[in-house]
């Protein structure tokens, strides 16, 4: 084998750094994207430069190191994830909010941990007082950071104003040094450490609203009426997180039906349509016009076989089907346009 420091072949032994590159190089001539990002940045410096002082190595040299890795992986008996950030993620859903915001906040932010990983996956409504109290300046690196689709989300909850302003800070970014990054990012990580963990995940109209969309019409009308009378505003806001049967033709686009209802049982969708009362036929008429000319006939079918369904039948396969809507809405699959839209 020849490297640029080799010597002679049967005499040369390569040192880990030396079989690390070459296990990289064997994976990437592969086509695999071994995790190198993981790695701290020296270490990625490390393994870079190696590779670049590496020639060539011959097919015994290749075997020898393929299977002393081979050997290597297969008598680990378990694997860790190494490090705060890993072991919060093993955990989530484990541990309480409380108890991984302190650990956070004591170990402080890891070295190795990109903060714009964590920032990206923290819901709008914990980001958008970031970007309004922080500097244009900052807010433009943040918004430059995020997916784009998270960062256009948060841009249209500014005022005009501010959003202008942002839009425009972004232009002065191109020169920004990775290291001034990756510090604001980790400063506004360290800013929502500092908010207290909440009990719940949805704001109290959302938790409000998720409920009454399950509930009987009957229920539903009688719980509004009475928010009307004590707090208008409030009421308003869970009006406008209701997302019930009579809503589908409205908010959801019609190209997106067919994937609504397709996790749906074909009978609980035969009795939500076929127990549409009057008021609601024109929402059975939208659904069915939206499928394919097979399936909404095979459907129709059905619907006249069979017979009159009971109310309480028909709001319960209604609901489930709202419920369908709302899980593939919440996973991004749909899009369900807004009150303020229609």
């Amino acid at each position: 084998m020849s490297v640029a420091t080799a010597g002679n072949t049967g005499e040369l032994r390569l040192s880990g750094r030396e079989k690390a590159a070459v296990i990289v190089r064997l994976l990437l001539s592969e086509g695999a994207q071994p995790p190198i990002q993981a790695l701290s940045e020296p270490m990625q410096e490390a393994l870079t430069e190696q590779i670049g002082r590496m020639r060539t190595i011959d097919r015994e040299t290749l075997r020898t190191v393929v299977e002393d890795f081979c050997s290597r992986i297969e008598s680990i008996g378990l694997s860790f994830p190494g490090g705060i950030e890993g072991a919060l993620g093993m955990l989530d859903g484990h541990i309480s909010a409380n108890a991984a915001s302190r650990l956070r906040r004591t170990v402080g932010a890891s070295a190795r941990a990109d903060p714009w990983d964590r920032l990206a996956d923290q819901p709008p409504d914990r980001l958008l007082p970031l970007l309004e109290r922080e500097a244009p300046e900052v807010g433009a690196v943040m918004l430059s950071k995020l997916p784009v689709a998270r960062a256009a989300e948060l841009l249209g909850m500014l005022p005009g104003e501010r959003a202008r302003r942002l839009a425009y800070a972004v232009s002065q970014t191109a020169a920004a040094a990775p290291e001034a990054v990756h510090r604001i990012g980790l400063s506004l990580m360290q800013e929502l450490e500092k908010q207290p963990a909440r009990a719940f995940d949805f704001a109290p109209d959302e938790r409000v609203g998720a409920m009454l969309n399950l509930s009987a019409a009957a229920t539903r009308d009688t719980v509004l009426q009475a928010l009307e009378e004590q707090d208008t505003d409030f009421a308003t806001a869970v009006r406008k997180s209701i997302f019930t049967f009579a809503h589908i033709p409205a908010r959801l686009d019609a190209r997106d039906v067919p994937r609504a209802v397709r996790g749906v049982d074909q009978a609980v969708l035969v009795r939500a349509l076929a127990g549409a009362a009057d008021d609601l036929e024109p929402v059975a008429d939208f659904i069915l016009s939206a499928m394919s000319q097979r399936m909404a006939a095979s459907l129709r079918e059905e619907m006249a076989t069979a017979g009159k369904i009971k109310e309480k039948d028909a709001e319960a396969a209604q609901a489930e089907l709202v419920g369908a809507i709302r899980d593939l809405a919440a996973a991004g699959d749909i899009r369900l346009s807004t009150e303020e839209e229609d």
